[in-house]
């Protein structure tokens, strides 16, 4: 909400004191003492005994400006030694110029049991920091003095915030169980919020109630909505890998201001539709006005453009040119920082700075641009129903040629034209062009994460195999690598700790094709070294030749789980192995050939081994199809990778004549 409106209706508002059901600070019960962890997830090393927040409006004197308060209170017990990180805390503050949040009543305390006697120590204020996250947010800590194996850990604080458009989201879940939280938000009858809630839990008590006289308008009393939500003997939000933001999953609930009204009957509307977004955003300087600056680039597109000959090898030079010319800054955003000008000829920018160049590069030369701004997977899940440019943090371009979309994203130096990050395939953006009105479209990943390796070589009696490692990766394989050997100080330098990090090969030489051009195929050859057995009983030889690639590990390890596997993209990896052996070996058992397949074609995975003139030759295949696994196919996954696991255990029994 813009602060000329907030000045104005604060002038109505007086906001008496409200008491809500909290707990008392520093009462500790000889059940608190006692409390295990067995109470509800024997594997937890911290529970929280019980929470309390509220959230309600208030009108500051001084600034005469709206403020929500909102008001945390916490008590929870450390079980063991790894419990210990619960006791550092972190309290996120937005700051944005004069409409900072600001901490107030900050008190924590720790509380110890021993020899029959409760000793507290309160955080000495000198303890705790402010950090600064990024130009948005600052992070202000502390540690919980005094922490032991059973500590009882309290503290409470209050946020005042000037950002009633969202008023205060709470979470019932987090990463260690909760027996008890509880929210209360007391909404003024003037404000309509849109109220979401997420997560798969259901309330303990769920209660809406009118609070009578909540606020004074000119002398008369205004009733709020007080809501109250509880759910008790909560469990622990895991988190597991390939996963999107985890608060679209934990429980949680939201709000987003809709309207307001004033006394006078005046109602304004916050929630605005697509059609005043569209033309707020278009008429923006940061945004729409930065789309239309075409004469930044005309004077250039001679020579960008001097060796295409259509309009698919024009936005492919385009694209290299912006991606090559601007560098990321380090920041994201959907809107330009300093003007696509200035990116161009400092060579930097933000997200916006840099692919709102890109567009505005591509309509200069003639061809179909539009811009696509979404929300990155760890931002969260943008909602569809009503316009909310807060939920939107990143943007992107989309050029239509021959009938066929084409994503771009000219930040991220290692993606080839048409691939977008995988942190940006989130569901749907929302494209804006400058000539019809904006529209939905799916963020889909076009290229799979795709590697083919191929094994040649020798193993001798003696049990060292000498061979030629060669990777093929396409698509996001491609980039990941790409990206991991830039961090590198020199390819040396990558292949050195890749030597490190694989303790049972040698790398004897390297190279590496292709590594600058995006587009191609990245090639790495490595000769290498390994010993593949143990020769100490020359009558029984085990040999596993599942040592590229192995799968050790079960990346899915809950009993369920209540939100989707996002893996972003399909993938593919192949792996084919020759290994001319001894000539005196002769195969006396192997693991069988398996094919595992996921239900309705979602995946498969293949092994099959065989030996022939002294040549041992392996092949696997494994195929996740779906970029998206549903939680009721969570399951079936857990089993596909606990086969694929128990496969690879297995060795490979030779003989020798």
């Amino acid at each position: 909400m813009k602060p000329i409106i907030l000045l104005v209706f604060a002038l109505f508002f007086s906001i008496p004191i409200l008491n809500a059901q909290d707990f008392e600070y520093g009462q500790i019960s000889n059940d608190d003492v006692i409390l295990k962890n067995t109470r509800l997830d024997s594997n937890a090393n911290a529970m929280v005994i019980r929470e309390f927040g509220t959230a309600r409006m208030r009108l500051d004197d001084a600034s005469g400006r709206l403020f929500v308060d909102f008001q945390y209170h916490v008590r929870l017990k450390i079980f063991n030694k790894n419990g210990f990180e619960h006791g550092t805390i972190t309290i996120p503050l937005r700051i944005r110029k004069e409409e900072d949040d600001r901490l107030v009543d900050l008190k924590a305390t720790t509380i110890n049991y021993a020899d029959g006697n409760l000793t507290r120590t309160d955080l000495d204020r000198k303890k705790f920091y402010v950090e600064k996250l990024n130009k948005y947010t600052s992070l202000t800590k502390f540690t919980m003095p005094d922490l032991k194996d059973g500590s009882i850990i309290e503290y409470s604080y209050t946020i005042q915030s000037p950002y009633i458009f969202n008023f205060r989201r709470w979470e019932f879940q987090s990463d260690i169980p909760k027996m008890h939280s509880e929210y209360i938000a007391f909404i003024p009858a003037y404000y309509n919020y849109h109220t979401s809630l997420r997560g798969a839990l259901k309330f303990t008590t769920e209660n809406a109630e009118i609070n009578n006289g909540c606020l004074n308008i000119n002398g008369v009393m205004v009733n709020c909505s007080k809501m109250s939500y509880i759910i008790k003997n909560v469990p622990a939000f895991i988190e597991e890998d390939n996963m999107t933001a985890p608060s679209n999953f934990k429980s949680s609930i939201n709000y987003e201001l809709s309207d307001y009204m004033l006394t006078n009957g005046t109602k304004f509307n916050v929630t605005k539709s697509w059609k005043d977004v569209d033309r707020e955003l278009l008429a923006d300087h940061d945004f729409g006005q930065q789309m239309k600056k075409k004469e930044v680039f005309l004077p250039l597109l001679p020579q960008i453009l001097k060796n295409t000959t259509d309009e698919l090898s024009k936005a492919k030079a385009i694209y290299s040119y912006i991606e090559k010319n601007i560098k990321s800054n380090g920041f994201i955003g959907y809107s330009s920082e300093n003007t696509i000008k200035k990116a161009n000829e400092l060579h930097s920018g933000n997200t916006g700075d840099i692919n709102l160049a890109l567009m505005a590069a591509l309509s200069a030369a003639g061809l179909d641009a539009e811009a696509v701004i979404l929300s990155t997977r760890a931002n969260g899940a943008v909602g569809e129903l009503y316009p909310v440019l807060s939920d939107f943090n990143y943007v992107v371009v989309k050029v239509n040629i021959a009938g066929q979309s084409y994503l771009l994203d000219a930040s991220e130096p290692y993606l080839p034209f048409g691939l977008l990050p995988l942190e940006c395939i989130n569901g749907k953006g929302r494209v804006f062009s400058l000539t019809k009105p904006s529209y939905w479209h799916d963020l889909t990943a076009n290229q799979k994460r795709s590697t083919r390796t191929i094994l040649t070589g020798t193993l001798s009696p003696d049990g060292k195999m000498k061979g030629t490692l060669s990777t093929y990766s396409l698509g996001y394989a491609a980039v990941d690598k790409r990206e991991r050997i830039s961090r590198s100080t020199s390819v040396d330098d990558f292949v050195e700790k890749l030597d490190e990090q694989m303790p049972n090969i040698k790398i004897t030489s390297h190279k590496i094709e292709n590594l600058d051009s995006i587009n191609n195929m990245l090639i790495e050859t490595y000769e290498i070294e390994t010993q593949g057995f143990d020769v100490s009983n020359p009558d029984q030889i085990f040999y596993n030749p599942f040592f590229i690639n192995r799968t050790s590990t079960n990346p899915f390890n809950l009993n369920e789980r209540t939100y989707p596997v996002d893996l972003g993209s399909a993938r593919e990896d192949r792996i084919i192995m020759n290994i001319k052996m001894p000539e005196n070996f002769i195969l006396a058992d192997k693991p069988k050939d398996i094919g595992i397949a996921l239900p309705n074609a979602a995946g498969r995975y293949m092994a099959a081994i065989a030996l022939d003139n002294s040549t041992l030759s392996v092949s696997q295949t494994l195929q996740l199809n779906k970029p998206i696994y549903e939680p009721d196919e969570y399951l079936s996954l857990k089993e596909f990778y606990s086969r694929i696991i128990q496969s690879q255990k297995t060795d490979i029994l030779f003989k020798t004549k």
